[in-house]
């Protein structure tokens, strides 16, 4: 599923390439954790994720959506006039880091064999950027966490939200740790694939950098 290797717009891909090094010459990877929970299997898996990035060589943030206020998108399409949502909350805040990143990690925990609510606030709330696809190509990588069934569902959840605001995504991993926290540790497999999932984010950032 990695749908970097599709072709893109020369163009449109080197514009959208400018942002690929911050002041420092390095690239940012931002992961978002849309669990409510603090310090869970979900925050575990993305950590590790954020982690080999950093080992990599990327600049990294964490945000975790517990304890965040991010109301629901209210329809009333003002950001399509002025580019700005009105709802003043939390979200506010992570409109700036999300422009600000080369690479995004996102992560939810499986409810109801889909993403949290929080994730979908989120998405959502997004919209904003919609009109003039101010995402556009940028890197994108899915965390779930599971105890069982819905993954898939999940990951297509973040992978048509990332389709629909034109970013790449560049890799996914699946853990499955169920409700304790701390479980996830224990799944070998799924915490290969979190820092995997870090380190190809890097790879993908550094072959579409623009030479100096």
């Amino acid at each position: 599923m990695l749908h970097w290797l599709n072709q893109i717009p020369v163009e449109e891909h080197r514009k959208s390439r400018l942002s690929m090094l911050n002041k420092e010459g390095r690239m940012k990877v931002l992961g978002i954790v849309c669990s409510p929970r603090l310090h869970g299997n979900t925050e575990i898996l993305v950590q590790a994720s954020l982690a080999k990035a950093q080992e990599e060589g990327a600049e990294i943030e964490l945000v975790t959506l517990a304890g965040k206020t991010i109301s629901p998108c209210d329809g009333c399409y003002s950001c399509r006039e002025t580019g700005k949502c009105h709802i003043k909350d939390d979200m506010q805040d992570i409109y700036t880091k999300l422009l600000e990143a080369d690479g995004i990690i996102f992560g939810s925990p499986v409810y109801f064999w889909s993403v949290s609510a929080q994730a979908k606030a989120l998405i959502d709330r997004t919209y904003v950027f919609y009109a003039e696809r101010r995402l556009r190509n940028k890197a994108v990588g899915i965390v779930v966490n599971t105890g069982r069934d819905g993954c898939t569902s999940a990951l297509a959840a973040f992978s048509n939200f990332s389709t629909g605001q034109k970013m790449i995504v560049v890799g996914r991993a699946i853990g499955f740790g169920g409700r304790e926290k701390g479980t996830v540790k224990k799944d070998e497999r799924g915490m290969a694939e979190a820092e995997e999932l870090g380190e190809t984010m890097v790879q993908y950032l550094q072959s579409h950098k623009i030479p100096s």
